[in-house]
């Protein structure tokens, strides 16, 4: 069974990280891109870097963050955006091929933020952290 209480428990799970460099998250992956928003100030480095670290996510448009095949259990989001986008960026979740998401909610809300105002959050699930004093690190 895995809980709150089992957050801690080793696992023979394998794990595998999502990023903008490896959105399907393929063993090995991360750090294989040659171009994206860092690619002006780190291309240089060559492949291994973090040439690609982020995102744009322009209005109106949608961005698929994950596509998993098969059981997972996500332990850990990580992203920051400035709290004018809180309320206006839309977090989904479909699980098994549903037609309707699980999830479906303002990113602020998602993360204890509602209100567009940074409000310190630490728990066992959710740590919403100031990054900057106009962008917000959610874990």
């Amino acid at each position: 069974m895995i809980d709150l209480r089992s957050l801690a428990d080793l696992s023979g799970a394998q794990s595998r990280s999502i990023s903008p460099e490896n959105f399907d998250g393929a063993k090995g992956g991360g750090g294989r891109a040659t171009e994206g928003t860092g690619a002006a100030a780190a291309a240089h480095l060559g492949p291994g870097w973090k040439i690609s670290p982020s995102v744009d996510i322009h209005g109106h448009t949608m961005l698929e963050l994950a596509d998993i095949t098969g059981p997972a259990l996500i332990t850990h989001i990580w992203l920051t955006t400035h709290r004018s986008n809180w309320r206006s960026l839309i977090l989904r979740a479909y699980w098994d091929s549903a037609d309707v998401p699980a999830i479906e909610v303002p990113l602020g809300d998602f993360f204890g933020q509602g209100w567009c105002e940074f409000a310190q959050l630490s728990s066992v699930p959710v740590a919403a952290n100031r990054a900057s004093n106009s962008a917000m690190e959610f874990l």
